[in-house]
C-alpha cells in the first residue's frame, strides 16, 4: 500500500548552513547590534515572545531563524505564519555563530510594526472604563519590560510614552516584558505634545505617582477612566506635570522613600484594577 504523502507546511523552510548567509544578515550578532536600532525593526527571542509575536495584530513576523532541533515542537505555532513568511533552520553551532552567542532558547524573529497609532487613536478606542499608563524618561530596558508586563497582567488598555522613553522594542525591553510590549497597544507623544490636556481630551483622570504624592493609594478609590504617570527613577515625574495631576503616593516603612518604577508600576496598576467600577 503506498504512503501518503505528508503534508506541506504553510510556511516557507529554508535550511540555512552558512553563517555568512546574506538572507539572514538581521539576525547576526544581535547582542551587539540591538543597541544601535535596525532601521524599525526588531528582534524577539524565545517561544513565549515569538508566540506574543506570531499573535499580534500591531507587529508581524518578518521572518523567523529557528535551531533545527525545535523545529517540530514549534509546528503549532509556525501553523499560525502567513504563507510567505521564510522559516529559516540551521543547526545549534551554526545558529550560535550567526546570533554571536550561545542561543539556548533556540528561536529568533525579525519583527516589524503593522502601523503606528496616535496618542489619541488609542485613548479614543478606551471604552467607559478603561485604563493606561503614561511614562516619562523610562530610559532602563529593564524597567520598560517589566512595566509593559504588569501592563498586560493588569489589563492596561494602552502605554504612552514621551520622547524621552527608551524603545520598548528592543531586545532586551520585549525579553523581560516575556512580550507584552507586543500585545499592549502602545503609542508615543510629540515633542511638546500636552500629555494631561490629551487626557483630559478623552475624559482620563490623570494619577501621577511621586514619593511626595498629596494622596496614598489606599485610600485612592480608582476612577473609571485613569491615566496613571510614571517617571524615571531618581528624578521622577517633571514637576510641572506632578503640580497638574492628581499625586499619589506608596507608604514605605522606615526612612525608605521609593519603590523600583517597574514594581510600583505593579502595585498601582492592581489597586487600579481590584477597584474599578463598571
Amino acid at each position: 500500500m503506498p504512503s501518503c504523502p505528508l503534508p506541506t507546511p504553510p510556511y516557507q523552510i529554508v535550511p540555512i548552513t552558512d553563517p555568512e548567509d546574506p538572507r539572514i544578515e538581521p539576525y547576526r550578532d544581535v547582542r551587539e547590534r540591538d543597541l544601535v536600532g535596525r532601521d524599525g525593526l526588531f528582534i524577539a527571542e524565545g517561544a513565549v515572545v515569538v508566540r506574543s509575536l506570531v499573535q499580534s495584530a500591531r507587529y508581524r513576523a518578518r521572518s523567523l531563524l529557528i535551531a533545527e532541533k525545535r523545529l517540530e515542537a514549534l509546528e503549532p505555532m509556525l501553523a499560525g505564519l502567513p504563507a510567505d513568511t521564510p522559516v529559516y533552520t540551521a543547526t545549534q553551532p551554526v545558529l550560535d555563530r550567526i546570533a554571536g552567542f550561545p542561543l539556548h532558547r533556540g528561536i529568533l524573529a525579525v519583527g516589524e510594526k503593522t502601523g503606528v497609532p496616535s496618542v489619541a487613536d488609542l485613548l479614543g478606542a478606551c471604552g467607559p472604563v478603561a485604563r493606561v499608563v503614561m511614562l516619562f524618561g523610562i530610559g532602563n530596558h529593564d524597567n520598560m519590560g517589566g512595566i509593559f508586563r504588569n501592563a498586560a497582567a493588569f489589563g492596561a488598555d494602552a502605554a504612552i510614552l514621551d520622547p524621552g522613553c527608551c524603545d520598548p522594542l528592543y531586545r532586551k525591553a520585549i525579553r523581560v516584558s516575556v512580550g507584552a510590549t507586543l500585545l499592549v497597544p502602545t503609542a508615543r507623544l510629540a515633542v511638546g505634545e500636552d500629555p494631561l490636556a490629551l487626557l483630559d481630551r478623552f475624559g482620563f483622570e490623570a494619577v501621577a505617582l511621586s514619593p511626595a504624592g498629596a494622596e496614598m493609594l489606599a485610600a485612592l478609590t480608582p476612577p473609571r477612566r485613569a491615566a496613571l504617570l510614571f517617571g524615571s527613577e531618581g528624578p521622577g515625574l517633571p514637576p510641572a506635570l506632578l503640580a497638574r495631576a492628581r499625586s499619589v503616593r506608596i507608604p514605605m516603612a522606615g526612612d525608605f522613600d521609593s519603590l523600583n518604577v517597574a514594581t510600583t508600576s505593579g502595585i498601582v496598576l492592581h489597586h487600579i484594577a481590584s477597584g474599578q467600577v463598571p
